[in-house]
């Protein structure tokens, strides 16, 4: 489920030793198989940042590193360069038919995939208002044009009449068994009544239909006992390091 698997999205590619260095719209993204054999990691910490550093288009870039890596030193290396640890997440897998479940939904509420442009834009951009974050108009974009062109992608909404209340995505990872279930969230109100439930339901089903008998999830503490409860596992943890380019 790394490097291939989870480059797709990204508008370029280019390697550095055994680390795949993506970009896409405003932001860049590390990730590697492993680093076992490197013996100076914090150069290569250095090395990767400053290929996205001399760009400033690039306003933050991600290094996604994982609880089960043998990587002496790489925290400390990464903060030494600017790098902030977020919250941890659970690394979770297990069967898709676990989840495809059927789930009560409060009056009015629906969920179903979306296809329109402004239905995928408003569920991309739920997460940055529902965190509070400036809204990445551009990442809202390069979705809606993913979903009108790769068929591994689906994106989920759940609505309370025209409001976008909820939302995720399902990604199948091609010549593999794996989905992946990526971004759901549910507005603060409508917590509590089943919509994430309905959410991951619905991707689960849609996993199955593309042909991926198993899903694999990084999962909050919030997300992580509703999957666990449906039989997926954690196998793991993954702790994002993210570097944000110093405001002018």
């Amino acid at each position: 489920m790394r490097t291939e698997a989870e480059t797709r999205w990204a508008q370029s590619v280019t390697r550095l030793g055994p680390l795949w260095l993506c970009r896409r719209p405003g932001n860049g993204f590390i990730t590697y198989r492993n680093l076992a054999g490197m013996a100076d990691l914090n150069d290569l910490v250095r090395k990767a940042l400053a290929t996205f550093a001399t760009d400033p288009d690039v306003i933050e870039v991600e290094w996604k590193t994982r609880g089960h890596d043998h990587a002496p030193g790489l925290a400390d290396a990464l903060a030494a360069h600017g790098f902030v640890a977020g919250e941890p997440e659970s690394i979770m897998i297990g069967e898709a038919a676990g989840l495809d479940v059927p789930i009560a939904l409060p009056p009015g509420v629906t969920v179903r995939a979306v296809t329109a442009p402004e239905d995928v834009r408003a569920a991309s951009l739920l997460a940055d208002e529902v965190f509070d974050t400036t809204p990445d108009e551009a990442m809202a974009r390069t979705m809606a044009a993913r979903v009108a062109d790769d068929p591994a992608l689906q994106v989920w909404a759940a609505f309370a009449g025209d409001e976008v209340i909820g939302s995720g995505r399902v990604e199948g990872v091609p010549g593999t068994d794996f989905a992946g279930l990526w971004g759901g969230i549910t507005r603060p109100q409508w917590r509590g009544q089943g919509i994430y439930r309905a959410l991951t339901a619905g991707r689960a089903r849609a996993a199955l239909a593309m042909g991926h008998r198993l899903l694999h999830s990084d999962a909050t503490a919030f997300s992580r006992p509703i999957l666990e409860r449906n039989g997926l596992r954690r196998v793991s943890t993954t702790t994002p390091y993210t570097w944000r380019r110093p405001a002018r």
